[in-house]
This record gives C-alpha cells, structure tokens and sequence, in this order.
C-alpha cells in the first residue's frame, strides 16, 4: 500500500497545460497569488498549485526575498500558491502574468515569446493541479514554498520529459483528445515532483511526507487512508506497522503532531465534509461511511471540529457562505 497515493485519490485531482513559450534574456514575469485565478477552471473550494517545467535554458524563481535558480530539467512547484517572478537576467520591462490568465488558462497553449532581447534562451512550459483544499491540507502544510526537483538525470525522468513536450505539441495543434491527455500529465508531474521531493527529504524531517516515507508509519497510514470507515484499533494498526502501540504512537505524533487514532478520527471528518459539501447524501449515509454507527456521536464529533452540525454546514455551503474551518480534533468513531 502507498499512503501518498491513497491521500491523492481522496482529493480529486484535476489539471492542465496552460502555457507554453520561449524566452530570450532579459526576461520577467509577475504573477500573482494562485487563487485568484481558481474561478477559471475549479470551484472556490479548491487549492490552485502552479508548477513550471525548464524544458531548455536556464531561469530563476523568487518567491517573497528568496530566489532560487532554475536549470533545464527541473520542475519547480509552488505548494502553497505564492505570488512569484521568473526570469532570466536584469529585465526593465515585467510582464504582468495576471492580465492574460483567464485566456491562456480557459483557451488553447499555443507557443508564446517572451522577452525582447537577444541573451540565453529559455523553454517555458507551465501547467496547474487543482485539488479540493481541506482534503489536501495535511501533506501541503509540511511543503516548502518551493519544491524544486529535476527529471533529467534518470531513464523514467527522461521518458517524462518527452511526454511533456508530446502533450504539449498536440496542445499547440489543438490536437482530439490533447487537453485530456495533459490534464493526466499534470497530475503525473505533480505526483512526480512529490515523490522525487520525498526521496530527496533530509533524515529525521517532520512533516506528513516524511511519515508517508517512514516504512512502518507508511503502512499504517496506507491502511487508514485506504479504508478509513473500518474499525481501527491502535492494535492493529501497530500490526500492520509491524511495531509496538508506543514506538507507532510516537512516530505518528513526530510526523502528524496527534496519535494514529486522533488522526483517522480528524481525517473521517474531513471525508464527511467533503460529501455534505459536493453530494447530496443523507447525514447518517455519510455518517456510516466514514466509520460512524450512530449519527448522534457523528453528530457531536463534526461539531466539535467545524462548529456546527452536518445539516447547518452543509445549508450554509450551498447558501455560498464559507463554511468554518476545523478548530478541534474530532472524536473516534462509535
């Protein structure tokens, strides 16, 4: 089992190619937070994350005062939709990346020039994964606001890459069945820059990915994420990591700051919030299938964590006003 893959199967990736060019130094763009731009292709629940892909050249990324060089190969993700520059060279003139946003993001990618000068050339493809916020919050938390990965150095990076510019070309040709087959590519490519992130982490980090990389912990988060409605106990699940209740609860609290039973009760309500805000199931069908038997303690459980009870949160969802964000954890099933 693989926890990262059970985590992204709950949050219903979508995604797409929106941008294509080639650029010659001196050359800026400005673009601004990533959620302005989320009314264009997802609903306002959702989580926009950019990510660029240096095809050819070299350029740079600077986020707030931070700036990080870019060589051809890498793909550089911003997880948490930060405003940010990239270039290549001192450019007088920026390009402002929010007037044309909802055309490139709605229309066709087509190829692009940027820059008017005549310094090194850079190749400039870009795309976005959008996600449902809430459900993706416990593996972005622990995310810098950059991750920087390269492709270019191994066999399966290199077959990538000559997928992207594949899918790029039939985009630009507007080619049948060419915005599907770079949506699937964007969610690879996230899925990609996550796992070769993963793989490069420092020993001893914390964060939701370091637990998922955790061979014991990993197993056991597998377990709850892909079926988060059975009737964990703390002994099975040390079972299935293959460790004792102690060292399994020690490990997840390094990782998830809680316990393995405080984190499935929290993450069994997240579930159930997402399916009051995007079906129209019953209360106690969602109840049951998060892991609850009796819809009363459902009901204190989801109130104790969103403030108000599941018929309430969800009315006032669809009334369009923002529904409250967790503030407690939430009990066990019953």
């Amino acid at each position: 089992m693989d926890a990262l893959s059970e985590l992204l199967r709950a949050v219903r990736l979508s995604g797409a190619m929106f941008f294509n060019a080639h650029c010659a130094a001196p050359w800026c763009v400005a673009s601004p937070p990533s959620q302005r731009f989320v009314r264009y292709v997802a609903s306002e629940s959702c989580r926009l994350i950019e990510f660029h892909f240096i095809a050819a050249g070299q350029a740079y990324i600077r986020v707030g005062g931070e700036t990080t060089p870019l060589a051809a190969g890498d793909i550089v993700m911003l997880p948490h939709g930060d405003a940010h520059h990239m270039g290549n060279g001192l450019s007088a003139d920026i390009i402002d990346g929010e007037a044309s946003a909802s055309e490139m993001l709605t229309g066709a990618v087509k190829l692009s020039k940027l820059g008017s000068g005549d310094g090194d050339s850079t190749r400039l493809i870009c795309g976005y994964l959008a996600c449902e916020a809430r459900l993706i919050q416990p593996l972005i938390a622990g995310l810098p606001r950059v991750v920087r990965v390269n492709i270019r150095h191994d066999a399966y990076g290199r077959v990538l890459e000559e997928m992207i510019h594949h899918a790029v070309a039939q985009l630009d040709d507007d080619a049948p069945g060419s915005k599907v087959i770079g949506a699937r590519l964007a969610e690879v490519l996230f899925a990609e820059s996550l796992r070769r992130y993963l793989l490069q982490m420092p020993p001893g980090a914390s964060s939701w990915l370091a637990g998922a990389a955790d061979p014991a912990v990993g197993r056991a988060l597998a377990a709850l994420h892909q079926d988060p409605a059975h009737a964990w106990t703390l002994d099975e699940l040390a079972k299935q990591a293959g460790l004792a209740r102690s060292s399994l609860t020690e490990r997840f609290a390094r990782h998830f700051g809680q316990g393995p039973m405080g984190y499935l009760a929290d993450w069994r309500l997240e579930l159930a919030a997402d399916a009051l805000r995007s079906t129209s199931r019953s209360v106690m069908q969602i109840a049951s299938e998060v892991g609850y038997d009796s819809e009363a303690a459902f009901n204190r459980a989801f109130k104790r964590r969103f403030e108000l009870p599941p018929g309430r949160y969800r009315l006032q969802w669809r009334e369009g006003r923002p529904a409250p964000l967790a503030t407690g954890t939430g009990e066990h099933a019953q």
